[in-house]
């Protein structure tokens, strides 16, 4: 039986591939990958670009092509047997990786390849795939002793299953939960458009009434608009006890002693490299300097923006007060009152938004903006094969048709679906042996609420500013021109660089030319009123202060708990947590909140010690958007200019060169501030 993971179509056979196919296939890439390594070293010097650098690259971009469709499906489509294949593979898949990264006579091929005579005249990008791979040699211990390098390997193998069962701890604790709802008065207050997701659940569960699940549609619509208190509180403590110790669920797929030996791993991997403590190690592949550095940044930015949390939420509790509600509030009443005071402060709310962005539209629209930007053309293509009837498939072309990138989007939330919003690489960019060029390709998911009772799936205006953030991911990835596949699109991009295009390009969901491209009503097809627009514009810096702290909550603690980690003491998580928001955080929460069980970013993705990226880059972003704010929101040449600069150019050169490149000057704080009503520091 042909393996649909080993053929080599131009794009993964989606209805073909099942899980008895994986680890076989992944058995013989790695097999073969192995043979073919060793071969060329036997072979021996000269080693160059063309003979040993560039097979190393297709080699690499034959094992993505095969396991990129296995690690999506494991997240979209998530099964008993699924999850049992790709979890065989994961330890596998390390080892590999830790077997070339500490193979000292691989790295002295790639050291050759520096030192040759000829290495400066490579193309940058050329150069820098040999720099980045003599750099993580090194991170992966090609220089510890033998007994060091077997440790190194067994604590990375089971780092990465555990990563994969924090994560899979977290799925399971989310489906697990749900409220069932015979009484229609406990749902007085929400829209009928979750009332009607709320029914079709229970209709799918053949119950009667309505069923309220933890998937971030159902738990946001509850949260935001629910009247009944008990109601949000429920909702609150299922969903910050998730994966824990406490809760409705106490105990069953706790994270508690994932994370604790995560941490452990972590900080004795960063200390066999050298390094002091794990977050040292991480940010040897990031912007910042030293964790020092990253540290005066948040705290820098907490002292400017906790002032007007402060304040926000003093405005918020005695607004709450005066509609007669609670005299202290609660964190399940926050989402609450701030849509009431929203409403009341600007007369808008997220409600009266939805009419006007209908999914469908607010996809062409988005299509239309980037086109306007960048000169390209986005095209769906109805015959490639796809894991779920509601995913859709696009390809891009630029002015001239030439092909530039293609793309899945599976925009709806469903069972056995990861939550969140992500951007993934399918397939890399690469020039092939023949020359031709192998089309990178891009996984765009969201989790909104799905079409219901014959009604389009309307977005609000928070979810239209995530699709376009995550398209900004995928433009990253799909425009990009390097040819080397390991510093094309997003692939070798400092991971605190990443998020500058996907945060830059939410900017034009606030825009008047920009929403006039989609912003229609779904119904009648009015443009979005003048009003409307203009309180929607108002209410931008709404709770900006608020928004700011939690985010730097997130950033500081991760980063103190790697930076902090004492092995003699342990983790600290819970401690290391309540220090933090004693010295940021102006709502206090419940202590049976444990946010930290389900922070996936660290545990389960790539942003141990990197999370303050995200505050990072909404500086790179605010300050890139500042040029059109300057020039106008489609000017021709700026876009061009951040086309070529940042979109084009991946992980090829230095990012702040490039930053500076399209700026011409170095990033500068103040339009943070500006875009947040922070006054800046003179």
């Amino acid at each position: 039986m042909s393996n649909p993971l080993l053929d080599t179509p131009d794009l993964p056979a989606f209805d073909r591939i099942l899980p008895q196919h994986v680890e076989p296939a992944i058995d013989q890439v790695l097999s073969e990958n192995r043979a073919a390594i060793a071969e060329r070293l036997e072979q021996g010097a000269p080693f160059t670009w063309e003979n040993f650098v560039d097979p190393m690259e297709a080699l690499e971009d034959r094992l993505d092509r095969a396991w990129s469709p296995v690690s999506h499906l494991n997240a979209v489509v998530n099964t008993p047997e699924l999850r049992a294949a790709y979890e065989a593979c994961l330890p596998k898949i390390s080892d590999y990786s830790t077997d070339l990264g500490q193979n000292e006579i691989l790295f002295a091929a790639y050291r050759a390849v520096s030192e040759r005579a000829d290495f400066e005249a490579l193309p940058v990008e050329q150069r820098r795939v040999v720099k980045n791979a003599i750099r993580d040699f090194r991170l992966a211990g090609v220089d510890l002793d033998p007994a060091d390098k077997e440790r190194f390997k067994t604590l990375k193998s089971e780092l990465s299953q555990l990563s994969t069962q924090f994560a899979n701890n977290l799925l399971d604790a989310t489906n697990a939960w749900s409220l069932d709802i015979e009484d229609e008065s406990r749902l007085a207050g929400l829209p009928e458009s979750a009332r009607g997701m709320f029914r079709e659940a229970a209709e799918r569960a053949e119950q009667a009434g309505w069923r309220i699940t933890l998937h971030m549609p159902s738990f946001l619509a509850v949260m935001t608009h629910a009247e009944d208190r008990g109601l949000r509180e429920t909702l609150y403590e299922a969903f910050v006890t998730r994966a824990s110790d406490v809760g409705p669920h106490a105990g069953q797929w706790n994270n508690g002693p994932v994370m604790d030996r995560i941490l452990v791993i972590r900080h004795e991997l960063a200390q066999l490299l050298g390094f002091e403590n794990y977050a040292q190690r991480s940010l040897e592949t990031k912007m910042a300097g030293d964790p020092a550095e990253v540290l005066t940044f948040l705290q820098d930015l907490a002292e400017q923006a906790v002032p007007k949390a402060r304040q926000e939420l003093a405005d918020l509790q005695a607004f709450a007060r005066e509609s007669g509600g609670p005299e202290a509030l609660q964190p399940w009443d926050v989402m609450f009152y701030g849509e009431k005071l929203r409403e009341a402060r600007f007369a808008i709310s997220q409600e009266q938004l939805k009419p006007y962005f209908p999914a469908d539209q607010v996809v062409d629209g988005l299509f239309a903006v980037v086109g306007r930007l960048f000169g390209i053309r986005v095209r769906e293509r109805d015959e490639v094969s796809t894991w779920h009837p509601d995913v859709r498939f696009f390809e891009i072309e630029d002015q001239d048709g030439n092909p530039r990138g293609r793309f899945y989007l599976d925009l709806f939330a469903r069972a056995n679906k990861r939550g969140g919003a992500w951007m993934a690489g399918a397939i890399q960019r690469h020039r092939l042996p023949d020359g031709a060029i192998q089309q990178p390709a891009a996984f765009l998911t969201c989790n909104f609420t799905p079409p219901v009772a014959g009604e389009p799936s309307l977005l609000t205006h928070d979810e239209v500013t995530t699709l376009f953030h995550e398209f900004g991911h995928g433009l990253h990835h799909l425009l990009t021109q390097v040819d080397a596949a390991s510093v094309s699109g997003i692939s070798g991009v400092a991971w605190d660089a990443v998020e500058l295009p996907s945060q830059f390009l939410e900017n034009w969901c606030w825009e008047r030319e920009a929403l006039d491209l989609f912003a229609a009503h779904h119904q009648t097809g009015e443009p979005l009123p003048t009003d409307l627009f203009e309180r929607l514009r108002a209410a931008r810096q709404f709770q900006t202060g608020m928004q700011m702290v939690r985010q730097l909550e997130f950033s500081l603690f991760d980063l103190l708990l790697h930076q902090d980690f004492d092995p003699a003491v342990g983790a600290r998580i819970q401690d290391t947590l309540d220090e933090v928001r004693r010295s940021v955080a102006v709502i206090e929460p419940p202590a049976y909140n444990r946010f930290q069980h389900g922070f996936a970013h660290i545990f389960a993705g790539g942003y141990a010690a990197g999370y303050y990226s995200y505050k990072w880059a909404e500086v790179l972003s605010a300050d890139a958007w500042s040029r059109f704010e300057e020039d106008g929101v489609f000017n021709e040449q700026a876009g061009s200019d951040f086309l070529v600069h940042i979109l084009e150019r991946g992980g090829s050169e230095d990012p702040m060169a490039l930053f500076k490149a399209f700026r011409g000057r170095e990033p500068s704080i103040a339009p943070l501030l500006r875009q947040h009503g922070i006054a800046a520091r003179d």
